[in-house]
């Protein structure tokens, strides 16, 4: 029986593990902790958890209630630990982290199939079916395997995320599509400041509060990924020669430039979500939606992914994989977790499920599959390996991501339902045709 290699024991690791060993087959799963640690981690357990111990919201109307629900239906161990060391957190599924961690590693240590190697690997083997999950603190040898094997530029190491809003939140009114100088057509959507909302709106940014970096992020405040709340402080006229730029852009109702202007980009081939291009920032959550609620057009805007720097390893999905999660020049090497470009605890989880999935149909000579894109799942998929490869950045889970309604539903949570139990029915039939 082939052996299927797994780099890496973090959420997208033991899960791609467990379910393979699932499907019987034999997997090696490699974990260089406690021999090599991280800046982050503290433990040597399997699929500990560095920066939150909640999994998110657990009604199916929110966009990681669906995607655990689903997850669930998939078999995930990272679902059944969660709800074995759930701690009270309102609507969300918080953990014991500790308790968390030793529930999996338990697990995935006393399966017969999975044999669980303490040592860091260097290099992708050369034979046989390799699922790469080493998360976003990838180590540096590692790190530079993936950037030869892969090409330099297809490697990232930090997040510089701007916030994402729904697009049927936005107020068109106060809007106009277009251009700067008319070159591109309407690919951009442009929301025009006079002096006095721009003078409201940069005085907030100033006042709002901040997230901490981490120690081992610091690495991240350089040009190439400045938050918008750091290129401010360097004077009120810096954010208008940069991404609040009026240069080559009337506004048709006015018949003339605005005084600022910000820019959001469409961030999904439908249109469904729009990128504020160039805010990235460390705000906290609130703040970014207060003070960004500042800008015309978007004051009951609602946010689908909010902003954020942080450290991250992550490869150019969209250019690299295939929806099955298979590396396109090596389709017996796939890749799982955040290194693919999903944001979250659960989204990594989840890829790992689909790349445990297929790891074992190769094994058997199958060919590899991917849920339906009416699931969250799906939709996760279906981004990371469709956007942009300019301009990839990290998705978490939202509803944005999932194909409209067939039909005009009336009210946010009355859509949000009908998305939700339709994805657990195609969901549903996809693992029945699997059978």
């Amino acid at each position: 029986m082939e052996l299927i290699n797994i780099i890496g024991g973090g959420l997208a690791g033991v899960e791609a593990a467990y379910r393979a060993a699932k499907e019987g087959k034999k997997v090696r799963l490699f974990e260089m902790r406690p021999k090599k640690t991280t800046p982050a981690h503290k433990t040597d357990k399997l699929a500990e958890l560095v920066c939150s111990n909640t999994l998110g919201g657990i009604d199916i109307t929110t966009p990681r209630g669906l995607l655990k629900a689903e997850m669930e239906k998939l078999g995930s161990l990272v679902v059944e630990a969660a709800k074995k060391t759930a701690v009270p957190a309102g609507g969300a599924l918080a953990v014991d982290r500790e308790k968390f961690a030793d529930y999996i590693t338990q697990k995935i240590e006393s399966n017969p199939n999975i044999e669980i190697v303490r040592e860091e690997v260097t290099e992708i083997p050369k034979k046989g079916i390799t699922v790469v999950a080493t998360g976003p603190l990838t180590s540096d040898k590692f790190s530079q395997f993936l950037r030869e094997y892969l090409g330099e530029e297809e490697l990232h190491f930090y997040d510089a995320i701007s916030p994402i809003v729904y697009a049927d939140t936005i107020d068109y009114s106060k809007c106009f599509w277009g251009s700067r100088y008319g070159k591109g057509g309407d690919d951009y959507l442009n929301c025009p400041m006079t002096e006095e909302e721009y003078e409201r709106f940069y005085n907030a940014l100033m006042e709002a509060e901040k997230v901490p970096l981490k120690d081992f992020e610091k690495a991240c405040y350089f040009e190439g990924c400045m938050p918008i709340e750091e290129m401010a402080e360097r004077g009120k006229q810096t954010l208008l020669f940069g991404p609040l730029k009026p240069v080559g852009l009337i506004d048709p109702r006015t018949g003339k430039q605005p005084f600022a202007v910000v820019q959001l980009r469409k961030e999904n081939r439908e249109g469904t979500l729009l990128n504020l291009v160039g805010f990235q920032t460390k705000l906290k959550y609130p703040e970014q939606k207060r003070v960004f609620r500042l800008i015309p057009g978007l004051e009951n805007a609602e946010f689908a992914r909010y902003g954020s720097i942080h450290r991250n390893t992550f490869i150019n999905s969209p250019k690299l994989l295939l929806r099955t999660l298979q590396l396109k020049k090596n389709p017996e090497v796939l890749f799982a977790g955040q290194i693919t470009g999903v944001e979250g605890y659960p989204e990594s989880a989840a890829t790992g499920i689909i790349a445990g999935i297929n790891a074992s149909r190769l094994a058997e000579g199958k060919e590899a599959v991917y849920p339906p894109e009416t699931t969250m799942i799906g939709g996760l998929l279906k981004y990371i390996t469709t956007a942009n490869p300019k301009s990839f950045q990290p998705m978490n889970a939202n509803f944005g991501l999932l194909p409209p309604p067939e039909k005009r539903i009336k009210g946010k949570l009355n859509r949000r339902k009908y998305l939700a139990e339709r994805a657990l029915r195609d969901l549903e039939k996809w693992l029945r045709e699997l059978s």
